[in-house]
């Protein structure tokens, strides 16, 4: 934060040093997430309800599963938990009992994807025949696991060509379903972004809807994505000049 904090004030005056990367080493960096666009998010969603399926509830779970992380941020972990009691399907709400540190919290969402979780619920109980205890399940009616979210997320992936083919890897190296969420994390700052509004006032925001333990954790995007931070030092240059 420190570091970012300078490339601000770089950007206002040139005669601010910016510390080197290095100055400070990390024994951990994160990663910098791909930040999915619309295009591919809509070929994602299309392309999963086209996947194999003994009965069609495989391809019906995933499409509706990586649709839901995409404009929720989800963790994967915390949409495979669901229950069929955790949906609440009048009130367009979700119950998250697997939140990191084993929290839990409740996670409104909009009408359109109260209605495509309902059209999901509808049809995965025609084509099982009786209703399941999880919400996202397998064709066999079992919940589907973290590693069969990833795996059906990475073929699709590779079906789309956003996983180039790599040796020993058979749908390659690349995007990953956990970039959903930070794409929903992006889009939501730089919409806060260009409306003008302070992000500083309206993270808690985004990190309790988020379920990080600190805004800190939600700040890291601003320094992970260049056109947040782009945004970001406009809006430091804005409020400093007189």
């Amino acid at each position: 934060m420190v570091r970012l904090f300078a490339q601000w004030l770089h950007c206002i005056d040139q005669k601010h040093e910016v510390p080197p990367q290095a100055l400070i080493p990390d024994r951990y960096r994160r990663p910098r997430p791909h930040i999915y666009s619309d295009e591919e998010i809509r070929r994602i969603v299309e392309t999963a309800a086209e996947l194999p399926s003994i009965n069609g509830v495989r391809a019906l779970t995933c499409s509706t599963l990586f649709g839901l992380i995409a404009v929720t941020g989800l963790r994967v972990s915390e949409a495979i938990s669901l229950d069929v009691a955790d949906v609440d399907l009048e009130a367009g709400l979700l119950t998250l009992r697997r939140g990191k540190l084993g929290k839990a919290r409740l996670l409104p969402v909009s009408d359109c994807t109260r209605g495509r979780l309902v059209a999901y619920s509808k049809e995965r109980d025609r084509l099982l025949g009786a209703p399941p205890e999880p919400f996202f399940v397998s064709d066999h009616g079992e919940r589907i696991t973290d590693c069969g979210a990833r795996y059906n997320f990475a073929a699709v992936g590779r079906t789309i060509g956003l996983r180039p083919a790599e040796k020993f890897k058979r749908h390659g190296r690349g995007p990953r379903i956990h970039d959903l969420r930070h794409t929903f994390a992006v889009r939501t700052l730089v919409n806060w972004y260009r409306a003008g509004k302070n992000p500083a006032q309206e993270m808690i925001k985004l990190t309790t809807y988020l379920g990080h333990a600190s805004p800190s954790h939600t700040y890291w995007y601003i320094e992970a994505v260049p056109e947040l931070l782009d945004l970001a030092s406009r809006r430091v240059e804005k409020e400093v000049r007189p």
